[in-house]
């Protein structure tokens, strides 16, 4: 049972009209839920039969949502388009629009180019996350806590602190400002343990009980001196560690934990939002008459949705379809991580060096049936054809480095795996995980080189039109643009090694996130994790390759771009290589990758620049005459995907303009 309770409307972008669309309303309110625990639609949301329950057994929660809408629904598409936001906040405008990032978006500008609203689409969020806090208009999803017969619940959690400056001598126990924290059970620290270590593999260095202890440290300006005053006062909520949180160290505090959130409500919750706005008729659903719903998450939210569709979620009730079409993005091979006790969803799925125990990579990883040679087990996310969306999953080099995007479509052993007939699946050719469409010039954060700058919200825009054609009229997407074993471009890191120019000064990678097999105790199926898992087999452990993932990445051309998948136009006419990782720099974890940023390594741009420096990439100059050849290529390169349908008539202009002037200032180019 669901009922929207809408606090505040008003119009959006000013009344501005959107073509054929017209204007345009935001929506603003609480979505209100009352479920039975009991019954077999969620019964596998963890501890959920542990929640309070009003008289007639019903569990309650409740959901912020916000909707954007024609205001004449007949000049509408009668599509609604879900943006899961990630960690609560929207994210459809920015990157489908091109638009800057708001959580409130209300004004013309935060309409971006308009596309989704020039497409007719009614745009809905709602929070599925119940670890986030309230503020900067963050999504919030209030779900009950779990007890035993009313006494509280405990367990032991494990949490990663891992600062990028120094500084830092208190952090709240989720490790993130913006998300909720399980309180500790005893403020005693020898009933907890405190270590820190230089890389995920390493033997931690416990710090002793007496050197932190769980507390709150303020900073204000004090009453009675006028000048800076410090406080340290006892919170179940927070660490203190007054020697301080030095950068290049991951920091892990294993604790005692009470009243874990019943995290799973998040699945119910969108499912039943949407199913309300797509089937029901009556006077409460503010957008009546909807005929198709498409979903779209991105890296954390992507991960959500592919878990969301394994776990049948799909199927509202009555056993109706509930999204038309799925978009995973930027996913890799994640999926399982946020149903279980204690869960807190804001973490990142493993990476290199931050999370990497975690389990939000466990099979199955892909969406067609295969079996895990390390188990036997046989399974796929895919598998139940009455309710299963279409689906296009996409992913770029990033996801193929740090996220072992090739599981996605291969199986467990590396070999190439027949993908469903409703599943597409696109590798964008050379990006990196997290792509500002309004980048403004070149940037360094703690890795070696510049952050990877290829543009490609283009490619979003014509996959929702291919999308919304496949799911209407059955009209056939672009097939899908993968690296392959068949096709040699799906290699092994030896080969990729020797495919990868020796560009001078720039340091690679010594192998693809490795994907550690890990035994979270006899209850896991339960939704009760053993912390710290026992690692099986990791990274530097030698042992049968029965035990082992085949994690793989897409192979290079001389300049050090990959082959395969969907070029974008400054992939296809390159003034620099762009990768999928970029190592950290010396104090940050040196050597290892930086979460999921790419690199951009610029070309020379002279042929005497490229002699004196020894670069085996050809120069700038040598690639193009000048920069009005540049942009000749460019546009080239970007009316070849029109012809593919991999991009809209509409982005030529938008590539070509921005390709003026050597592409300034995306581009570090001083010609």
């Amino acid at each position: 049972m669901i009922a929207l309770r809408i606090d505040d409307r008003r119009p959006f972008a000013g009344g501005h009209t959107f073509g054929d669309s017209g204007a345009y309303e935001r929506l603003s309110g609480r979505a209100l839920f009352a479920i039975d625990p009991l019954d077999p639609a969620q019964v596998d949301v963890v501890d959920l039969t542990l929640a309070p329950r009003d008289a007639a057994g019903l569990v309650h929660f409740a959901a912020d949502f916000t909707i954007l809408c024609p205001v004449d629904p007949a000049r509408g598409n009668r599509r609604v388009f879900y943006d899961y936001g990630n960690r609560g906040h929207k994210r459809a405008l920015q990157f489908f629009n091109d638009a800057p990032a708001s959580n409130a978006p209300l004004t013309l500008a935060q309409a971006g180019n308009g596309f989704l609203m020039r497409r007719g689409y009614s745009v809905a969020w709602l929070a599925w996350e119940g670890d986030m806090l309230p503020g900067d208009d963050r999504m919030v999803l209030d779900v009950p806590v779990a007890t035993d017969n009313g006494a509280a619940i405990t367990g032991r959690i494990r949490v990663e602190f891992i600062p990028d400056s120094p500084g830092a001598v208190c952090q709240p126990l989720s490790g993130r400002v913006a998300a909720h924290s399980y309180r500790t059970a005893s403020m005693d620290t020898r009933d907890a343990v405190f270590t820190r270590r230089r890389y995920p593999y390493d033997t931690p260095e416990t710090i002793p009980s007496d050197r932190w202890s769980f507390a709150l440290a303020t900073l204000g300006a004090g009453a009675e001196t006028k000048q800076a005053e410090f406080a340290v006062a006892p919170s179940d909520w927070h660490i203190y560690y007054p020697d301080g949180f030095d950068p290049g160290w991951i920091y892990e505090l294993l604790y005692t934990a009470k009243d874990p959130k019943i995290m799973g409500l998040g699945h119910v919750a969108v499912r039943d939002f949407i199913d309300f706005l797509k089937y029901d008729r009556s006077a409460g659903n503010p957008l009546l008459g909807i005929e198709k719903a498409y979903a779209w998450g991105r890296s954390q939210t992507g991960r959500c949705l592919r878990d969301f569709i394994y776990r049948g979620y799909n199927a509202g009730p009555g056993g109706r379809r509930v999204f038309d079409g799925a978009m995973p993005h930027v996913a890799g091979a994640g999926r399982k991580w946020m149903n279980h006790r204690f869960s807190n969803p804001i973490v990142s799925g493993g990476q290199q060096y931050e999370d990497h125990f975690n389990i939000a990579d466990s099979f199955p990883f892909a969406y067609a049936m295969s079996t895990d040679h390390s188990t036997g087990k046989r399974d796929g996310i895919l598998k139940r054809p009455d309710t299963d969306p279409l689906v296009f999953h996409t992913q770029t080099a990033t996801e193929y480095w740090v996220r072992r995007g090739s599981l996605a479509h291969t199986d467990t052993q590396g070999n190439d795996l027949p993908q469903p007939d409703n599943v597409r699946l696109y590798c964008w050719s050379s990006s990196q995980h997290s792509a500002d469409p309004l980048l403004r010039a070149p940037a360094f954060g703690i890795g070696q080189n510049y952050s990877n700058n290829v543009a490609t919200s283009m490619f979003f825009r014509a996959m929702l039109d291919a999308m919304d054609g496949w799911a209407t009229d059955g009209t056939e997407p672009p097939a899908s643009r993968i690296p392959s074993r068949a096709a040699g471009t799906l290699v092994e890191y030896a080969g990729w090694k020797g495919q990868f120019p020796a560009i001078p000064g720039i340091a690679t990678p010594t192998e693809p996130n490795p994907l550690p097999l890990l035994d979270f105790g006899p209850d896991v199926e339960r939704g009760i994790l053993r912390e710290p898992p026992v690692i099986v087999h990791g990274k530097n452990e030698p042992g049968s390759p029965a035990m082992t993932y085949t994690v793989l990445v897409p192979s290079v051309d001389a300049d050090g771009n990959d082959i395969p998948g969907v070029r974008a136009p400054m992939v296809a006419a390159p003034l620099g290589t762009y990768t999928g990782w970029n190592l950290r720099s010396r104090g940050h974890g040196h050597g290892v990758q930086w979460r999921f940023e790419g690199s951009y390594i610029p070309f020379p741009e002279t042929i005497s620049e490229r002699t004196i420096v020894g670069d085996p990439r050809l120069s700038i100059l040598e690639r193009y005459q000048n920069k009005t050849a540049y942009r000749t290529a460019i546009v080239a390169a970007a009316r070849k995907l029109v012809t593919e349908r991999l991009m809209l008539e509409e982005d030529v202009d938008r590539c070509a303009d921005a390709a003026a002037d050597w592409g300034r200032p995306r581009h570090a180019v001083a010609l």
